[in-house]
Parts: structure tokens; sequence; C-alpha cells
């Protein structure tokens, strides 16, 4: 916050902030699992992913698995080439949950 005007002179530096890095390694390594979800906040689309994975991977033997792994992969992918601000603009307090 400006001390002269109270605007808001960026995003990057709050408190509560994830990683992009992190949340970039967690989703191409075990985006099949959601983790990356999970480390974000997004509990209910973690555990679609993981639920898909684990028994429609058993069913589909590992097709859905490996699905959702490129699903993963895709997402850690697009969370590295955004800027730090962007990344937390949009999947951080926008709370953009998919893509």
């Amino acid at each position: 916050m400006c001390v002269k005007c109270g605007a808001a002179l960026g995003i990057s530096g709050d408190a509560g902030a994830k990683s992009k890095v992190a949340a970039s390694l967690l989703g191409i390594f075990l985006g099949a699992l959601g983790v990356h979800k999970f480390y974000l906040g997004y509990t209910k689309a973690a555990l679609v992913m993981l639920l898909v994975s684990v028994i429609g991977g058993v069913i589909t033997l590992g097709v859905a698995a490996w699905i959702v792994g490129l699903v993963g992969f895709i997402e850690g992918i697009i969370y590295l080439t955004k800027s730090d601000d962007d990344f937390a603009t949009t999947y951080v307090h926008a709370e953009r949950q998919w893509f």
C-alpha cells in the first residue's frame, strides 16, 4: 500500500501467496494425483483428479490416470509460463481452478 494515497502497489508480496514454481513442479511431477491443486487450496478439483486417477485408472487399466497426468503436466507448464503477478492474480486471488 502506498503510504501517501493508500493505493495497492502489487500483489506479489502477499504473505499468503503460493509459490508459482512449487505449484508448477507439483503439477508436472505429481499432477496425476492432483497434488498441485491441493497445494493451491482447490480441494474439490484435487479430489476429482485423485479419484479419476486412482479409480478410473484401475477401471481403464491406467488410461484415465495417464490422461489426468497429462492435464496436470499441462497445468504445470501453464503455471511456469505466467508472470508472478499474473499467476497470483489468476490462480491465487481469483481462484481459477482449471487451466
